[in-house]
């Protein structure tokens, strides 16, 4: 069994990026990412940090909109508008989660797709389809790109993605495609999961279920990407474990990513690596 290791890659891929934001900053010129938060939700708080401090390290400029709970749809949309209309502004983001009183889709869906660095606009994720994307959903993304720096070929093989949200399964299942895999996807309705998933070449977790997956579902040597992210308090420590058993897989498959230290060190890195890309391609 190898480790996928998801920290080293993330530090390989931030070197790349910081390198050429330097040359992009050394013509004077700039790269900017702006998110947008509404409420004091502590997660979507520690993520923002977490993506500002990132960005501080990387170079590139980052600016904070916060709006209170109370906020319409129309606030955020007309300051969305403002955004994509910003010349020093390469990528828009919107922090999740949102109030249950703000209409999701109705933002996301007025975000300038060459701008839209989380991939959620519709018409993003209909250029995925299209195969004429410049940048996808930053958790697909960043499982693309751990396979891909693992050395890991997706072509031909068949890969079973359990999940099918808008943030990682439905996306993932099309960068897989486009990648000449064959792909099943697999949910909460899905009858035989456990034989469906043995025969998986690549096996893709991300079903929000702790240690869902165990041996039963892993065919010999298959690769195994662990998106899930469950934390548990166990005698005062916080303790992290995915969707998948990792103990008790970790005999049967060939390689596996670690959770915690695989696909999360990824996503945060691949905003600023699609914000870099719509600073080149779109300006």
């Amino acid at each position: 069994m190898n480790l996928i290791d998801g920290k080293n890659i993330a530090s390989s891929l931030k070197n790349e990026i910081k390198n050429e934001i330097d040359f992009i900053k050394s013509h004077n010129d700039s790269i900017g990412l702006a998110v947008i938060i509404v409420g004091e939700d502590p997660a979507a708080t520690i993520y923002l940090n977490s993506k500002k401090k990132l960005a501080t390290e990387l170079g590139i400029d980052f600016y904070e909109y916060h709006f209170l709970e109370n906020v319409t749809d129309d606030e955020i949309i007309d300051q969305i508008k403002i955004l994509n209309n910003d010349n020093k502004i390469n990528g828009i983001f919107i922090e999740m989660p949102l109030p249950v009183t703000i209409n999701k889709n109705k933002i996301l869906s007025f975000i300038d797709p060459y701008k839209d660095v989380d991939c959620l606009n519709p018409v993003s994720l209909g250029m995925i389809m299209s195969n004429i994307y410049s940048f996808a959903p930053c958790t697909a993304k960043s499982v693309m790109v751990l396979l891909s720096r693992s050395n890991i070929d997706v072509s031909g093989k068949h890969v079973v993605i359990l999940g099918r949200s808008n943030v990682v399964g439905k996306p993932l299942a099309l960068l897989m495609l486009n990648k000449n895999a064959t792909v099943t996807i697999c949910h909460s309705k899905t009858e035989n999961i456990e034989n469906i998933s043995k025969t998986a070449d690549i096996l893709v977790v991300a079903i929000g279920q702790k240690k869902f997956v165990n041996k039963n579902f892993v065919k010999d040597g298959a690769v195994i990407i662990d998106v899930g992210m469950h934390r548990d308090i166990i005698d005062g420590k916080s303790v992290l474990s995915g969707d998948v058993d990792f103990d008790d897989v970790k005999n049967v498959c060939s390689y596996i990513t670690p959770v915690p230290g695989g696909v999360g060190p990824m996503t945060s890195v691949c905003i600023m690596k699609n914000c870099l890309d719509a600073k080149i391609n779109f300006g």
